[in-house]
């Protein structure tokens, strides 16, 4: 059994307030420039001459825009956070490295599958191990078979399948693609991601249980989110 050394996870609070104040200061500064700005001009307009109502309009609309822009910075902030957030209670739970971390959240993002389903998956397939081979020949972090992951590439090589985020991306969307073979069944996605498929609808036809473990595996611990906006376009 091979002893392996794990980086440690990042430092939670520290980088929360590295991001929070980040964030502060660009709507800040933002804000405060915005404003700034405008009551400089009003005070010119007013040193001049009276007030031109269509100079004070153009002056509040270029205001509007400026705190519309603030607030959007805000909310891309927030995005940030939530995320930075999100891969330190990640990289803590599976002592992972964060870039580690990182990488299966915004791939699991990106391909549609729930986050937390991906880190479970890739826990049970490979324990994080970018090297992991088991004796069939599956590879890699989500333990892809190399024909399997030829659908999807047909240029793949052994070593460009054990690529980081190339073993991901291929990984979550075969399972991407399983969930929406077996309409939205999780545990049937998970044991066709297993056991393969055609065997998974073989014994469906038959009338038998495919049930070998893996998916009350992979699904232990568990919860899948609960409403549409919390599932990033509405994974089952």
């Amino acid at each position: 059994m091979r002893t392996r050394t794990r980086k440690k996870p990042v430092d939670r609070q520290r980088a929360e307030r590295m991001i929070a104040r980040g964030a502060l200061f660009v709507v800040g500064a933002l804000a405060i420039g915005a404003l700034g700005g405008w009551t400089k001009r009003v005070r010119a307009a007013e040193d001049k001459t009276a007030l031109d109502p269509r100079r004070v309009a153009r002056q509040f609309g270029s205001l509007g825009d400026q705190v519309l822009a603030a607030q959007g910075e805000t909310a891309l902030a927030k995005v940030q956070l939530e995320r930075a957030n999100a891969v330190i209670d990640y990289s803590a739970k599976y002592q992972i490295p964060a870039d580690l971390a990182a990488d299966v959240y915004d791939v699991a993002l990106s391909e549609g599958i729930d986050p937390s389903l991906g880190y479970r998956l890739v826990k049970i397939e490979s324990d994080f191990q970018r090297n992991a081979r088991s004796p069939m020949g599956a590879l890699g972090y989500t333990q892809l078979q190399l024909t399997t992951a030829r659908f999807y590439d047909h240029s793949l090589t052994e070593q460009k399948l054990l690529e980081r985020e190339v073993n991901l991306r291929i990984g979550f969307r075969f399972l991407k693609d399983l969930t929406k073979q077996f309409d939205g069944d999780t545990h049937l996605a998970l044991l066709a991601y297993n056991r393969g498929p055609g065997r998974v609808a073989q014994i469906l036809e038959r009338g038998g249980d495919p049930k070998n473990g893996y998916s009350d595996a992979v699904l232990k611990g568990y919860e899948p989110p609960r409403t549409v906006a919390e599932t990033q376009g509405g994974w089952r």
